[in-house]
Order: C-alpha cells, then sequence, then structure tokens
C-alpha cells in the first residue's frame, strides 16, 4: 500500500512538473516578449519539461509494474492505450519546439539576432497543442482508475 500511494505520489508530481512547464513555455514563447533573454529562457524550460515527460513516463510504468493492480490489469485495458498515445502524440509535437529553442539560442548566441514572427507563432501553436491535450489525458486516468474499459 505504501509502495503504491509513493508511486502515485511521484506520477502526480511529475505530471504537476511537466503541466508547470508547458505553461512557461506558452507563456514565454510570445511575439510580444520574445527577447534574447527569453530565448535563453525557453531553451531551459523545455529542458525541464523534457525530464519531467520522462519522470511522468517512467513513474507511470513503474505503477503498471509495481502498483497494486500489475500489469495484467493495467496493459488489456484500452484507456491506458488511449493515454500512452496521447503522451506519444505530444512528445512527437515537443521535437520540433525543442529542435527550434535550441536554434534559436544558436542564433541569439552568435550574432544576436532573434527569430522572426511567423516563426514564434508557429512554435507557440505547437506548444499549445501540447498543452491541451496533455489537459485531456487526465480525463483518460480517471476513466481507468475507475475501471471502464477493463476486462472481466
Amino acid at each position: 500500500m505504501t509502495l503504491e500511494a509513493i508511486l502515485a505520489y511521484l506520477h502526480i508530481l511529475a505530471i504537476l512538473t511537466m503541466v508547470v512547464f508547458i505553461a512557461s513555455e506558452a507563456a514565454l514563447c510570445r511575439v510580444e516578449w520574445l527577447n534574447a533573454a527569453a530565448v535563453e529562457r525557453l531553451a531551459k524550460v523545455d529542458m525541464i519539461y523534457g525530464i519531467a515527460a520522462i519522470a511522468v513516463l517512467a513513474t507511470g510504468v513503474a505503477r503498471t509494474w509495481w502498483g497494486m493492480k500489475g500489469t495484467a490489469w493495467y496493459w488489456t485495458n484500452p484507456l491506458l492505450h488511449v493515454k500512452l498515445t496521447l503522451f506519444i502524440i505530444v512528445g512527437v509535437l515537443s521535437i520540433f519546439p525543442t529542435l527550434t529553442y535550441f536554434r534559436w539560442r544558436k542564433a541569439v548566441r552568435s550574432t544576436g539576432t532573434l527569430p522572426a514572427e511567423a516563426e514564434i507563432r508557429k512554435t507557440r501553436k505547437l506548444v499549445m497543442i501540447q498543452a491541451h491535450i496533455i489537459a485531456l489525458i487526465p480525463l483518460v486516468a480517471v476513466f481507468l482508475a475507475r475501471g471502464f474499459g477493463a476486462k472481466g
């Protein structure tokens, strides 16, 4: 029971960290606010966001292995696969902003050049899409936790 509670806590903590840092990216990645300092900050915030995403995945997998319900219960439930699919979509969508932030940072450091408005808007749109998909995952999670989709 204690292990289950600790695993749940770590998973929720990782999720909250991920949410805070995607929200920070959304706040920083704005045409009207982007300057050299914000570009540097975006790269750092995105790195923490990525680490948090890895922690979400690791703690989620740990819950399926060592949690009370066990792997058979989780992995046969289609809702877990919906959650994972949404999470993978978020991960794939995050690749472009991550690469973009590193490119922006390199340009700012070497020439002081800030990105074009269109590129900032495109990147922010992808960040916002990620944030909205992330907000759907807990909806699936609450149904999963209550046994919806479970066989038997």
